[in-house]
């Protein structure tokens, strides 16, 4: 079959229901489970041999955070929201893209615009400057490309967890930091993360049978600390309470719910479970899948003007949630009211320790401690 540039398949329900009982939504799944088996019991910090698809792929990501550091935000003081220079930085991406893929040793010249989709657009959304679990799983999607291609093989798993998915994770937080980057879909306290998901689910592989560390150890500031340089998921952990304040009970109840849960065990066999139900299996997140020939879609069509619209949000209601609404709606959901980026809201928490008069004041105004 020739390779063929992924696009948008799903807008319909019965589209969905279709791409559940598909090929392509199984082999996701499988890749998930090998990468999440492959990592049980391992640290961030354990000898990995690295294959020279791993050493490449690992160049390409670095290539990436060279770029980004070369694109400083505007001034965009103004506003709480994604900063333009992203789009910068993603027309800088998509330019450089093809020639990045032909230094990636094995992979056949004729398939880089096509796995090269994906690669693009693990970094956010150029139009709305936003980033959310269907970025994350592009670049989960590019991942078994390259796997399907031969440029990394089963014996890669390991170091693509620890290694290729951890340093993208690294240069997502720094892109998260510098551009503001929106969460896509998020419902504020409701998510695991304001961006992310499967940190989550290999991080909790990483801890499965430990010894000594139980999952209520996230609420000890001292463990969190030092597991942070080990395991990814407290390295997650860190990473929210660097940049909110109050408790996880108030801006990350769902993480503070897990906590209780007596096992590494049973918290990662729910997250496989989770993602599968909140990611895979819902439209929001699922019309944003693309497919092309390593990744197919043969199910159910919509016409032609449908797929060829530039909405956002299609496929699905677009009703706002009244109050109370929000927990039902699910982790991915894509529409509702825009939420800026949690580094906006400490950053001018920041501004306002360093200057008391722009601090607001008045009836009914009150700090608000996280977004």
């Amino acid at each position: 079959m020739p390779y063929q540039v992924p696009q948008r398949a799903i807008l319909l329900p019965e589209q969905l229901a279709y791409f559940q009982t598909s090929k392509t939504h199984q082999d996701v799944i499988e890749y998930i489970e090998a990468l999440n088996g492959a990592v049980a019991g391992v640290k961030l910090t354990d000898e990995c041999d690295e294959s020279s698809g791993v050493k490449s792929i690992l160049q390409v990501i670095q290539k990436v955070e060279d770029i980004a550091q070369d694109t400083p935000p505007v001034e965009n003081s103004a506003s709480r929201f994604g900063n333009p220079a992203f789009r910068t930085f993603y027309d800088k991406i998509s330019e450089i893209s093809p020639s990045l893929h032909q230094t990636i040793p094995n992979l056949p010249s004729e398939s880089i615009e096509e796995i090269s989709v994906y690669f693009n657009e693990a970094w956010g959304n150029r139009t709305r400057i936003d980033y959310g679990s269907g970025m994350e799983l592009n670049f989960l999607c590019w991942l078994i490309c390259l796997d399907r291609l031969g440029v990394v093989s089963s014996a890669d798993h390991k170091a693509l967890v620890i290694k290729v998915f951890w340093r993208y994770i690294e240069v997502m937080r720094l892109l998260q930091s510098t551009y503001w980057l929106e969460p896509a879909g998020s419902h504020g306290v409701w998510g695991l993360d304001d961006y992310h998901f499967l940190p989550f689910l290999f991080g909790s592989a990483q801890l499965r049978g430990h010894k000594y560390i139980r999952p209520k150890a996230i609420h000890d500031a001292d463990i969190v600390d030092e597991y942070s340089k080990h395991y990814i998921y407290f390295a997650c952990i860190k990473f929210i309470n660097s940049i909110k304040t109050a408790s996880l009970r108030w801006h990350s109840p769902m993480l503070d719910d897990i906590s209780a849960v007596k096992t590494w065990d049973k918290v990662n066999s729910g997250m496989i479970k989770m993602y599968l139900a909140e990611v895979l299996n819902k439209l929001p997140v699922v019309q944003h899948f693309l497919f092309g020939s390593i990744l197919p879609y043969d199910g159910p069509l919509v016409p032609t003007s449908e797929v060829d619209r530039d909405d956002a949000h299609r496929g699905h209601a677009h009703a706002l949630p009244g109050a109370g609404e929000r927990k039902d709606m699910g982790w991915g959901d894509c529409c509702g009211i825009p939420v800026p980026s949690a580094f906006a809201a400490a950053k001018a928490e920041q501004d306002k320790q360093k200057n008391p008069r722009l601090r607001l004041g008045g009836p009914g105004i009150r700090p608000v401690p996280f977004d």
